[in-house]
């Protein structure tokens, strides 16, 4: 909303109306839908001189809403922790995804029992032009905050695809992996934007994995277990990735339409020398098996720790100790070359 000649008292006015006015209950049909908002205000010139300023500083006051559910919140300096830097990254942000300043790197994962790689998780970079490859955990969260976490995820899914594609035809079956943010899960048009993806690529659907934290899900775990339903329907694999580190639900976990688990690295990183660390590694295998899912470890860092993975009974194993996020000529190789790959003979575990 546009408010000229407007001051903050207006502002929180008009803020406070259209909350009332949500209040009300949407009737679609035979659906009665209950809604509700979170509003960001930014004043001028006080927060910001220009269009963009003001739109990023009333998108970073509406999340400081959703965080303490107030309703409304007015921009704040100080309770501001986007640094300048951090301000001018959003704004860069839609033109490094548009130019292909963009660029994936591909994880391989083990199976524990044949040895042999059965996929790789997709991870993306950022090549920018002043400041040189920026990691994900610097522009992710920026995605999230500005909207673009959906044409970013699809521009991974597409490159990751496209690759997927190449392998094939080059002899090399195995899955990717491509994580989903919250924006994500919760937008309807995703399982048909996933199946148009791979149509367009010409992949079929149990090449692909789809990978959700525990936090996403329960944002909104009903529309979360319809959603992952659909795409579970489409022979997409499915996966709950950094389990053990969010809040989820036993009974949630037992209705939701996902094939695997992945034990959080902090879990997997220290197992081999510390026993509480290996007792939940076990709980989590043995919960999971219960159910009827596979138990992935992130984070394996030596040949210990994946022995004693393969000991307890864990399906598949990544980490440092089996391959780094590598570019896919690197990982063709990888896969042509390395004891763990699908062209050589793989290594003994109890013995290696």
């Amino acid at each position: 909303m546009l408010l000229p000649a407007t001051g903050v008292e207006g502002a929180i006015k008009a803020a406070n109306q259209a909350l009332k006015a949500l209040e009300e209950p949407f009737v679609l049909g035979v659906l009665t839908l209950d809604m509700g908002a979170s509003i960001g205000i930014a004043l001028w010139p006080d927060h910001g001189e220009d269009a963009d300023a003001l739109l990023q500083r009333a998108d970073i006051a509406m999340y400081m809403a959703k965080q303490s559910h107030d309703g409304y919140t007015v921009y704040s300096s100080e309770r501001d922790e986007t640094s300048p830097r951090r301000l001018a990254l959003m704004g860069e942000l839609r033109h490094a995804i548009d130019d292909n300043q963009l660029f994936p790197l591909y994880q391989p994962k083990i199976n524990l029992q044949s040895g042999r790689a059965v996929g790789v998780e997709t991870l993306v970079r950022w090549r920018h032009p002043n400041l040189g490859v920026i990691p994900p955990d610097q522009f992710i969260p920026l995605a999230e905050q500005t909207g673009l976490i959906k044409p970013l995820t699809i521009w991974v899914l597409t490159a990751a695809l496209r690759q997927c594609r190449l392998w094939l035809e080059a002899g090399l079956e195995f899955s990717v992996a491509v994580n989903l943010s919250v924006r994500n899960l919760l937008d309807p048009q995703l399982p048909t934007q996933v199946g148009e993806l791979l149509k367009i690529c010409g992949v079929a659907p149990k090449f692909l994995e789809l990978e959700i934290t525990e936090s996403i899900i329960m944002a909104d775990p009903a529309h979360a277990m319809e959603v992952l339903a659909e795409l579970r329907k489409m022979g997409i694999g499915l996966s709950i990735d950094d389990f053990g580190t969010g809040y989820s639900s036993l009974g949630y976990l037992k209705k939701l339409a996902v094939d695997e688990i992945k034990i959080d690295k902090s879990f997997v990183k220290e197992m081999a020398h510390n026993e509480d660390d290996t007792a939940i590694v076990r709980s989590t295998i043995d919960l999971a098996h219960n159910l009827g899912l596979k138990v992935v470890a992130e984070g394996v860092e030596s040949q210990e720790t994946l022995d004693r993975l393969a000991a307890l009974g864990c399906d598949e194993a990544q980490g440092y100790h089996i391959s780094r996020p590598i570019p896919a000529p690197e990982l063709t190789r990888w896969m042509n070359e390395s004891p763990w790959g699908l062209k050589r003979e793989p290594p003994d575990q109890a013995t290696s």
